[in-house]
């Protein structure tokens, strides 16, 4: 843990706002850099514009592509276009009406111009795709980085599914962005923000109307509301500030918004691990505030910038309030959901990446129902959530969905807000907190230890370990046990998992190349220990090294 870890940010660890918007404007990408060019990760394309990796060219070229890939679906419905609170954003969301408005495509922004949740555009796409009401398909963009720094942008597809957008689509749209880029946007159409704004084409979506009043379809809000439950809601000055103050007045709940501040500086933020500004809820330092006020509330949560992460904040077994552990709370929600839903369909299964904790596992056997492991990334969830063959599905880095009380679709993109929502319904509903029922779980399938860690690589061999095949490792034990298997695919749809996963009876460990630094992550997880798992790890990177030096 770094010094400052948890405590609250120093006036020398904010951005300059304005530097970082001059820098969007005037500052032009050198393709001859990989950093600065485009490229789509499991979230869309991210960086800072003070490192030349989003700026106005960027996103002028992205959207382009995006129009210009939309067309060749014959996607002719509206586009759903949002944003969150990231300073870089509203110029981005700027840039992009402007380019879709000279295309002559239909685009929907918030109709109180303020900011959207990443499931709020989801659920917009599937409700206006939903039954074939509409003879035009819908899609989106959401102008967000997630929970990463303040000086971040982010800017991501979703494809008339309503989830983030396949490699095979965000593929094609990078090279051709890419292509526009080395022909400095030639080939883009755009016309100024003042002409966009009152273009024919461009209207206004409720996406906070249409988002807040179906969330009884989703969940019991009624036993909510009944219990008179404290819930404080955090928005840690994200896209969700709106919507947690309208879900508590609509619903008549005894909600709180702890912190209703939006400032693109963050200033209010205690610092992540690394001492840096970041919205990440599953993190006890970067929800450092919000646990020392949750003795306040019977449930306190927190949301990441675009409300697509959750973070639960509650009572254990010994009474503490303490920040759950996505994976224990991925546990408690999935071992709630299938006793607690009448309404879904007998064959849905559950859907889980493979670094996410076994106990999944243990818990999915328990409920009768299918476990499906898929590699990281939550678009390998969105065609299972569209047509019920999953009825959950959830990662390790605290994002998850699920559908409705009747079994249909609510968003294929991660929903924090509807995972807090839901550890208030288990407490009402249950008696007992999320927390306290994961220490029922622990009791009955064992208690299990996990952790991650990074360790250096060259690019080279980040690119070893992206193409490994089971041969290469020849270990047949891992920390004093047999070798169950050895996977480069994901064993529920046999997508690789661009790295490798080793199992035991006892223990497991996935490692993958970063995407964005010179090192590879190691998940591990042991049922016996901190001891073991600190072997598992020591074996496992030197098991991985031996494979790709």
């Amino acid at each position: 843990m770094a010094n400052r870890a948890g405590t609250v940010a120093l006036p020398s660890d904010l951005i300059d706002v304005s530097a970082l918007l001059d820098a969007y404007y005037d500052r032009k990408p050198d393709l001859s850099d990989p950093a600065q060019r485009v490229a789509f990760g499991t979230s869309g394309h991210r960086g800072s514009s003070l490192k030349n990796a989003f700026n106005e060219a960027h996103i002028a070229a992205i959207t382009q592509a995006i129009v210009e890939y939309r067309a060749g679906q014959n996607i002719t419905g509206p586009l759903f276009l949002a944003k969150d609170t990231h300073a870089l954003s509203d110029p981005a969301q700027n840039t992009a009406l402007e380019v879709l408005a000279a295309n002559g495509v239909r685009t929907l922004i918030d109709a109180r111009d303020g900011y959207t949740p990443t499931p709020a555009l989801s659920h917009a796409i599937l409700t206006w795709n939903r039954g074939g009401e509409h003879a035009e398909t819908a899609d989106g963009i959401v102008v967000t980085p997630s929970h990463n720094p303040p000086a971040d942008g982010g800017f991501k597809y979703n494809p008339p599914n309503g989830g983030p957008a396949d490699t095979d689509a965000t593929g094609w749209i990078a090279n051709r962005a890419n292509d526009l880029l080395a022909e400095d946007n030639r080939g883009v159409k755009r016309i100024p923000i003042e002409q966009a704004r009152t273009a024919d084409v461009v209207g206004t979506y409720d996406f906070l109307a249409g988002y807040v009043d179906d969330l009884p379809q989703v969940l019991d809000l009624e036993a909510i509301r009944s219990s008179g439950l404290r819930i404080g809601a955090d928005p840690l000055g994200g896209a969700s500030v709106d919507y947690w103050a309208a879900i508590g007045e609509r619903h008549g709940l005894n909600l709180t918004v702890v912190n209703p501040v939006v400032d693109p500086q963050w200033a209010f933020m205690t610092l992540d691990w690394d001492e840096k500004i970041r919205m990440d809820c599953s993190s006890p330092y970067a929800m450092a505030s919000l646990i020392g006020k949750a003795g306040d509330y019977d449930i306190a949560t927190g949301n990441d910038a675009d409300a697509d992460r959750h973070g639960i904040v509650c009572a254990g077994p010994d009474g503490a309030r303490a920040l759950m552990n996505p994976n224990h709370y991925l546990a408690v929600a999935i071992d709630y959901l299938f006793r607690h839903r009448d309404g879904w369909p007998a064959t849905s299964a559950i859907g889980k990446t493979l670094v996410s904790s076994s106990i999944i596992d243990k818990v999915a056997a328990s409920t009768g129902r299918t476990l499906i492991e898929v590699p990281v990334g939550f678009k390998w969830f969105v065609s299972g959530l569209l047509d019920g063959g999953i009825a959950f599905g959830g990662e390790e880095s605290a994002g998850a969905s699920f559908l409705t009380r009747d079994g249909q679709p609510w968003s294929t993109d991660k929903d924090g807000i509807l995972l807090c929502l839901l550890a208030s319904e288990i407490t009402a509903v249950t008696g007992k907190t999320p927390a306290v029922r994961y220490g029922e779980l622990t009791a009955e399938f064992g208690d299990p230890v996990y952790a991650r860690i990074d360790a250096a690589a060259s690019r080279e061999q980040k690119a070893k370990l992206g193409k490994l095949s089971p041969e290469q490792v020849t270990a047949d034990s891992l920390a004093g046990d047999p070798i169950t298997a050895k996977l480069t695919e994901a064993p529920g749809n046999g997508a690789p998992i661009g790295g490798l996963k080793v199992t035991t009876g006892r223990a497991w460990f996935a490692a993958r190349p970063s995407g964005t630094e010179d090192v590879y992550k190691i998940y591990a997880e042991s049922f016996v220990g901190a001891d073991h798992l600190t072997e598992v790890q020591a074996e496992a990177k030197k098991l991985v090294d031996s494979v790709i030096s």
